[in-house]
């Protein structure tokens, strides 16, 4: 998989952390990042992370960036999330989810233990 930028290291006391800067990633795309809402630096971060020249490009980057100011610039992104957060006090609906897939398994022959 090609890299959009090298990863970066924090090392602390404990433990060596890898992490992709987005600093780097807006010096390498000549754009100024700072002023970006969260949640697009969060999908920025997502795309230089999983950057592979093919399917994520670096046009994909600079859509994001540049979509703030110029709406026209807007572009389907891939987006792969790490991990996806449920907000559930209780867990039911998790637990009922499962369970749902599980009699659809079933419903079609197929092994539920997996």
């Amino acid at each position: 998989m090609k890299k959009f930028i090298q990863t970066s290291q924090l090392k602390t006391s404990q433990k060596e952390y890898q992490f992709y800067s987005l600093a780097e990633a807006s010096k390498k795309l000549n754009r100024n990042i700072e002023n970006l809402p969260y949640s697009l630096k969060i999908l920025l971060e997502n795309l230089v992370r999983n950057f592979d020249g093919e399917i994520i490009k670096e046009e994909h980057l600079l859509a994001v960036i540049d979509s703030v100011n110029n709406p026209e610039k807007r572009i389907e992104i891939a987006f792969s999330p790490a991990r996806v957060l449920m907000q559930d006090f209780t867990g039911v609906p998790a637990v009922v989810d499962l369970a749902a897939m599980r009699d659809s398994f079933i419903a079609k022959g197929a092994d539920a233990t997996k």
